[in-house]
């Protein structure tokens, strides 16, 4: 019998991709139904930047690629960062590679080793915490619920970190909360982490520019703990490109060399198309981004006044990405014909079963009583789920 290997054993699947592939599953069969479990943009890719790979390909850019991307877009990152963030950065400190989810790997991959703790606050992403367990990393998960708007605290940091702290893994914008730290919130964080001068700070700014709130903010912005900041970012969300898988880090150098070297064995350098494409949706007109964002900003006040219609749910402002994340727990222990809704994930399939609307349960997220709903989808859509999820919702007894 095949035996997997211990390392694969420990890591459980996406819970986000097993959501959508029921989903789909069921349309297959001729189901109606609205998919609001995957995170991203409904958008098709801006023409400027699709003229920009049809040119690559009759260019010929049909070879390898260096391993951590071409110059030219590692140049124009670079630019990017001085121009939207006021951050100074050399194109070697910068590193290409198959989209945000692998760039993050790399790094817990190139810093975390066996008994390595690293502080992840929760809700978080799915991915995190499998790749610190790729890692034989230990998670420290510290929760922040609705009511602090699911951020951590300065305190709930400094009580976290141990001799054993590696890395803190930071999403501003948050998937799956929205939630957004301000400038004052983040030098709190950066005030706690200057002490302790060996963490590696791991900032996930892949919704940089999905943000209601205003100015993003960086916490590589703060020159007590710059040298140790690792930003995530890359073309997915913001220019709608999430099937070209060009991510990117901005790191220390020590931290973009081990991560060349690391993604030298197992993929070696991006896509080359699609890097001369997200070159010119870095160097290009940036129009298409603020139409997408007023959308989506749109979308998001339609949410928070449907979910706030919907008796039970505990519903928060998310100031930035796309995802609604209400406290569902007032449901958790009801049932329907005689079939106990145990947990988030037990919501979140009889809510595709019943309603016809996928969307996640927050299990996965590290926030068991709250439920994530993608908003990246027309108004009509959005206005018939939630239509939905409060009728199957009113049969649970």
């Amino acid at each position: 019998m095949s035996q997997v290997s211990d390392r694969l054993a420990a890591l459980s699947p996406s819970e986000t991709l097993a959501m959508s592939q029921k989903s789909n599953e069921l349309k297959a069969q001729g189901i109606d139904v609205i998919n609001l479990s995957v995170g991203e943009p409904d958008f098709f890719t801006p023409d400027h930047i699709k003229i920009a790979a049809h040119k690559a390909i009759d260019d010929n850019f049909s070879f390898y690629s260096p391993v951590p991307g071409y110059p030219a877009l590692r140049n124009a990152i670079v630019a990017k960062l001085k121009k939207e963030n006021d951050l100074e950065y050399k194109p070697e400190q910068i590193v290409c590679s198959n989209g945000a989810k692998q760039a993050v790997c790399n790094v817990i991959l190139s810093v975390v080793g066996p008994g390595d703790e690293v502080i992840i606050p929760a809700p978080y992403w799915v991915s995190y915490v499998e790749m610190v367990k790729l890692a034989e990393g230990t998670n420290v998960v510290v929760p922040a619920g609705i009511d602090q708007n699911f951020k951590i605290t300065a305190a709930q940091l400094e009580a976290a970190i141990t001799p054993k702290t590696k890395a803190i893994i930071l999403c501003s914008p948050s998937n799956p909360t929205g939630s957004v730290y301000t400038r004052e919130e983040l030098k709190a964080l950066a005030d706690v982490l200057a002490k302790h001068a060996k963490i590696v700070i791991i900032s996930d700014e892949i919704y940089e520019h999905i943000n209601y709130a205003g100015k993003h903010e960086s916490i590589a912005r703060f020159e007590n703990i710059r040298d140790r900041v690792v930003i995530i970012n890359g073309v997915s969300k913001a220019y709608a490109m999430t099937g070209w898988r060009i991510g990117w880090i901005a790191a220390p150098q020590w931290i973009a060399s081990a991560c060349n070297k690391l993604q030298g064995q197992y993929t070696s350098g991006p896509n080359s198309v699609a890097q001369k494409a997200s070159e010119v949706a870095y160097t290009g007109t940036q129009d298409c981004v603020e139409t997408m964002r007023k959308a989506f900003e749109r979308r998001r006040d339609l949410m928070v006044q449907l979910g706030k219609e919907i008796p039970g749910f505990r519903v928060n402002k998310p100031e930035g990405a796309f995802y609604l994340f209400p406290d569902c727990s007032f449901y958790l222990g009801k049932s329907f014909n005689g079939k106990k809704i145990e947990d988030s994930a037990g919501l979140a399939m009889y809510l595709l079963e019943e309603g016809h609307v996928a969307c996640v349960g927050g299990a996965a997220f590290g926030a068991p009583g709250c439920i994530r709903f993608s908003y990246a989808t027309s108004d009509e859509n959005l206005t018939e789920a939630m239509r939905r999820v409060k009728v199957a919702l009113s049969k649970l007894v």
